[in-house]
């Protein structure tokens, strides 16, 4: 066992060494035969010193950045989550489900289209109006539920712009064609733009029965159209009149036929569309109601002596055509034998009065 005097006594022979170590280090350094020099004490080129510009942040210019500042605005505009009840976004379908899609607008969470508001025509499912990867416009219906989704519709825009389609045809007084789909005891239904119009039994006109006219094409004109109270009202009865009214003129003598009668007149059909034969326009005679002198499906000529766009109407008379007052209720024979005559005398008359209101006219703007 080492005592604690020899313990002692190796630690101080190895400091001793030590020592006598560094000191011929030093002595060797010292006399070497060349010394240190100027370029063993530079500092390396690769390390910057503190006065070095390069070391120091320098702020550089923005135009170098890879982009302007009004691309940097865009670009954060496209995320922008602040999504409102009526807006319209650009969105992209990434998931159709058996209820609704998954529609992707750039918010926190995907948006849903339910199945009711994929279109405003009846569909069976969504793959009939919608692809996958689809890129199309959306109305937001509402705001945020609970789990942070907006609720989405393409039914909506639809519906608006039918409206303002359907706005614009009635301002063009258009004649448009559209399918019945369904029948009531009112009239009859059909679809215009995707939106349902009503047609009025009175507005109907056709030798057929209202139940046969379902998948039917007919013409319609436009009598009403609401938006705000949802009413769309057509007229059968008014297209058919504007295009036969384009090859009728007043004054003219037509054939007819009998096909209702009311205790104010007659309507008669003329080619198709319907006139009224009003009964103080039947004779120059009084007559208590025009059963006395008319039959249902008579034939018999008459004459038109208005005609009214507008409303629909032609109105028309077998008083103008009566060779002597009365002989509608004596001698109808005559009157239809002689109707083209009287139709000639009458359409003089009409000419001859004009002529005299011009003249009337011209002399009041003199005298004036």
């Amino acid at each position: 066992m080492t005592s604690p005097d020899k313990t002692q006594e190796q630690a101080s022979l190895a400091e001793d060494k030590a020592a006598e170590t560094l000191v011929t280090s030093n002595d060797e350094l010292t006399n070497s035969k060349e010394g240190p020099t100027n370029k063993d004490l530079e500092i390396p080129e690769e390390v910057p010193t503190a006065d070095d510009p390069a070391s120091r942040v320098v702020k550089k210019d923005i135009d170098g950045a890879g982009f302007t500042l009004d691309e940097f605005a865009s670009l954060l505009s496209k995320y922008d989550y602040n999504f409102k009840p009526g807006d319209i976004v650009n969105g992209t379908v990434f998931a159709l489900e058996q209820k609704g899609a998954m529609i992707d607008i750039g918010a926190k969470t995907a948006a849903f289209m339910p199945l009711q508001e994929v279109s405003i025509n009846r569909v069976e499912g969504l793959s009939e109006v919608l692809q996958p990867s689809e890129v199309r416009e959306f109305f937001i219906m509402s705001e945020e539920n609970e789990d942070g989704q907006l609720s989405l519709s393409i039914r909506r825009i639809e519906y608006q712009r039918a409206w303002e389609r359907v706005r614009q045809l009635q301002k063009e007084d258009a004649t448009i064609f559209s399918e019945v789909f369904a029948t009531n005891r009112g009239g009859a239904l059909v679809r215009v733009e995707g939106l349902r119009g009503f047609i009025p039994g009175s507005h109907i006109s056709t030798r057929k029965a209202k139940e046969e006219l379902v998948a039917d094409f007919l013409p319609l004109k436009f009598l009403e159209v609401d938006e705000e109270r949802n009413r769309l009202v057509l007229s059968h009865r008014r297209a058919l009149v504007e295009k036969k009214m384009n090859r009728l003129e007043v004054g003219e003598v037509v054939i007819g036929t009998v096909r209702g009668i009311k205790p104010y007149g007659a309507f008669i059909d003329i080619g198709g569309v319907s006139g009224l034969l009003h009964i103080s326009e039947i004779s120059h005679e009084h007559i208590e109601t025009p059963h006395t002198v008319l039959n249902v499906n008579d034939q018999m000529k008459v004459m038109i002596i208005d005609l009214d766009a507008e409303r629909g109407r032609i109105s028309l008379s077998t008083k103008a055509l009566e060779p002597e007052p009365g002989d509608m209720l004596t001698d109808s024979q005559k009157v239809f034998d002689k109707a083209e005559e009287m139709a000639a005398r009458y359409k003089q008359m009409l000419l001859e009065q004009a002529e005299e209101d011009e003249d009337q006219s011209g002399v009041a703007l003199t005298e004036a």
